[in-house]
């Protein structure tokens, strides 16, 4: 009887590991984001019936901002962020008057959230506030993405519809963008909440989200973002030349999409820096912590392992939308 080669058995035992762990990132890894082509047209004051079609992120920009705003079931809420964000918008003090654009994602909603953002276009009738609504929720993740590859800003800004961000920061970023970024090349700049972390509200929170959060920011360390002290804040701001390398690369749906884009800025070699920004906690959150961590965990590891082994990759070329 032939005695086998113990070192035969190791490779082979190898191998079966390799393949199970490349089935299983294959089967936990999201589908490619489908953009059904009502998703690229949308409905604004203008034309409240007749969907328009929206500009492509590869196209030559049209505004010198664009605002982002993805909603779901935020009839409520949106209202109030919008009132606030064109307040400050149009701001005479502002210096030098920027054009804007404003394009709200309805994410799926179920209550009434496209006909309440279509209400609001037509109370601001001299703002250009377009509204998009994607067919299915896909998250928050697919649907900031959705929106930025349908921005025709310069600089394209991200923020939540709770309105948690004072939006009168976006100045501080606008600054530091200005900085980082001269002559409309790529650069991300990131509203930050971290000076916020010994604050009552945050110490107030409950045991267990502050045991997640500081096992979270552990987690980002290994990942390497560990640099940023707040991947998560909703406000951010990019210029149209990372975004057009950005985005057409996120894979993620969900809402730790903002760690993949940081990820693909660093893997890019796009300049990114972190601003301290006011942020106010808004009643109304839709993230169950429990279930998100668990999701937040497999997401980062999906992410980590794809960009490891190359099955996900960033290019400094622009990339086209369809």
């Amino acid at each position: 009887m032939t005695r086998r080669d113990p070192s035969i058995i190791y490779i082979t035992l190898g191998l079966l590991a390799s393949s199970l762990g490349l089935v299983s990132l294959i089967w936990w890894s999201p589908a490619p984001i489908i953009t059904y082509p009502s998703e690229k047209k949308y409905l604004s004051r203008k034309s409240p019936t007749t969907p328009l079609p929206l500009t492509k992120l590869s196209d030559p920009s049209t505004h010198d901002l664009t605002i982002v705003i993805p909603a779901y079931n935020e009839t409520e809420r949106l209202p109030i962020m919008m009132e606030e964000t064109i307040a400050h918008l149009k701001n005479p003090s502002l210096k030098g008057r920027r054009t804007f654009e404003i394009v709200i994602v309805d994410d799926g909603s179920t209550d009434t959230t496209a006909a309440s953002a279509l209400q609001l276009a037509k109370q601001y009738s001299d703002c250009d506030i377009r509204v998009i609504t994607l067919e299915k929720n896909v998250g928050k993740g697919g649907a900031v993405r959705h929106g930025m590859l349908y921005a025709g800003g310069e600089r394209l800004l991200m923020a939540d519809a709770d309105g948690a961000s004072e939006i009168k920061d976006l100045e501080k970023l606008w600054k530091e963008m200005d900085i980082i970024a001269p002559s409309k090349t790529a650069g991300v700049v990131v509203g930050s909440r971290a000076h916020l972390v010994k604050s009552e509200a945050v110490v107030k929170r409950s045991l267990l989200r502050n045991i997640l959060m500081y096992g979270f920011h552990t987690i980002l360390r290994i990942l390497g973002v560990g640099h940023i002290r707040d991947t998560q804040c909703g406000f951010k701001l990019f210029s149209r030349t990372a975004a057009q390398q950005i985005f057409p690369a996120q894979h993620l749906p969900t809402w730790i999409f903002d760690v993949e884009l940081l990820l693909l800025a660093q893997q890019l070699r796009i300049p990114v820096a972190e601003v301290a920004i006011e942020w106010h906690e808004v009643a109304g959150s839709k993230l169950n912590v429990i279930t998100a961590s668990m999701q937040m965990l497999r997401d980062l590891l999906i992410v980590r392992a794809n960009h490891a082994l190359g099955r996900w990759t960033a290019t400094s070329s622009k990339i086209k939308v369809d």
